[in-house]
């Protein structure tokens, strides 16, 4: 007798159907979220060394999916499910919006742009952006909602492109296609300006650590924009950035992308889960990396592991609010930069000499993602004292990095801890490596690169 495998539609039966989170997490999958534009348009060095020297242009059209809310409930449904505080929300404002579960956990994070009073289209990867979905279209809030998915999910085609020029001489590019001068746009502020005929509305959001804006508008002008600013921009340097530089962006500037949505657990969040389909992003990611626990909350994040702890505001009542209140006064992980030793890393290239499994696991350049959401040991004198999030070869510091959140009682700057690099078991869960042995790479924590604001602080602040 044939048994029929049962029929799974949700998230929530995905999880039935493995045995728990951690098992579904650790199905062996291939890839990370892909950046669909051109690998490189030169190099990716150069291309990198362009945001701190010149100029790069990066093409954001394609990679993040879009939503907007929009309705007279458009705020109230905002604050009851974000830590910001909105206070002074309103037309050409932004903000980073972090939202959590009930027990204080980031669920996800996004920049949503206020483009008109109750009209919000909020940017980013999908699980903010599911949990948002999922209020608006089972709650009582009188709002319209909207998807618009990202490239290689949309039949229909995007409804805006986005793009950003960052670096030393942006702001001459930008004003020679504007015309003349630039109007003052205040940070996570926006302002209209012009790309030669067409005009743009630009966001003061600095993704490369460097001067520049972002900006947006119809689709259908994709082309001529882009072709207006590389012919202005020639002069300047300008290149384009392709997807091998843009996945190294965020580990120079300090922004952990990889985040574990914390949603796999408690009752409260089923009803969820049972609404998530099972194509979401949330059923088919995997975990990777050197660190393993046998508990998923162990790879959840709180807005102060993430470097979030500044936006939390209990000027209102929001979904997570009460755990938060009582995590405020205990002492946090903080997120740092972890400098990687030259020749641990030489030594890892090296290897691929080696026959047969005596190898390391292959350093992909420039950035070293093999999952969804990648979590390596970070140990002092055989210690876990925190977890490497994310690692890239910055051609600008000319060194491996990674961002690392680290114990509140960890080491300070300067100080030298070992990074844990390759999988369990010889990496025979994750299709994305090859068999290979563990080893581990010497780093030095440090600052954010280029920030002489940051030079010589604490990691404990």
């Amino acid at each position: 007798m044939v048994v029929a495998e049962p029929t799974v539609y949700t998230l929530e039966d995905k999880l039935q159907a493995a045995g728990d989170a951690l098992a579904l997490l650790r199905i062996p999958r291939s890839g990370v979220l892909p950046f669909p534009v051109r690998p490189e348009f030169t190099n990716w060095r150069d291309e990198q060394e362009s945001w701190r020297k010149t100029a790069v242009l990066f093409d954001q059209s394609h990679h993040m999916t879009d939503i907007t809310v929009e309705g007279p409930d458009t705020y109230c449904l905002l604050t009851e499910l974000a830590v910001n505080s909105f206070e002074g929300f309103g037309p050409m404002r932004a903000k980073q919006l972090v939202m959590c579960n009930h027990d204080g956990y980031v669920i996800g994070d996004a920049i949503g742009f206020c483009l008109a009073d109750n009209h919000v289209r909020i940017v980013g990867r999908p699980p903010l952006l599911n949990w948002v979905e999922y209020h608006a279209t089972s709650g009582e809030y009188d709002v319209e909602f909207r998807r618009d998915e990202r490239t290689v999910q949309n039949r229909g085609g995007r409804e805006f492109f986005r793009f950003q020029v960052q670096g030393p001489n942006a702001q001459l590019i930008l004003e020679k296609v504007n015309g003349g001068r630039l109007p003052e746009i205040k940070f996570f502020h926006m302002g209209r300006i012009r790309i030669g005929e067409i005009e743009v509305t630009a966001l003061n959001h600095r993704m490369s650590g460097f001067p520049g804006l972002e900006f947006f508008g119809p689709y259908a002008e994709c082309d001529r924009v882009r072709d207006t600013l590389l012919e202005a921009g020639e002069e300047y340097g300008l290149r384009q950035g392709g997807a091998k530089a843009y996945s190294t962006a965020a580990t120079e500037s300090g922004w952990i992308a990889q985040i574990t949505p914390a949603v796999y657990t408690g009752a409260a969040l089923r009803p969820y889960r049972e609404w998530l389909g099972a194509d979401r992003f949330e059923a088919n990611v995997n975990l990777s990396g050197s660190f393993v626990s046998n508990r998923v909350e162990d790879y959840y994040a709180t807005p102060w592991d993430l470097g979030y702890g500044f936006i939390v505001k209990f000027d209102h009542d929001f979904v997570g609010a009460v755990a938060l209140r009582g995590m405020a006064d205990e002492p946090h992980r903080t997120k740092g930069w972890l400098y990687w030793n030259r020749d641990d890393v030489a030594r890892i290239v090296a290897s691929m000499y080696e026959q047969g499994e005596r190898r390391y696991k292959y350093l992909e350049f420039p950035a070293g993602w093999y999952g969804s959401m990648q979590y390596d040991r970070v140990e002092k004198g055989g210690e876990l004292i925190g977890l490497s999030r994310s690692c890239s070869y910055s051609s600008n510091v000319r060194s491996w990095l990674s961002l690392c959140v680290v114990e509140n009682d960890g080491p300070e700057l300067g100080e030298e801890v070992e990074l844990v690099w390759g999988e369990p078991n010889g990496g025979s869960g994750n299709l994305s490596v090859e068999r290979h042995v563990q080893t581990r790479i010497r780093g030095t924590l440090g600052a954010k690169p280029f920030s002489s604001e940051t030079q010589g602080s604490s990691l404990k602040r």
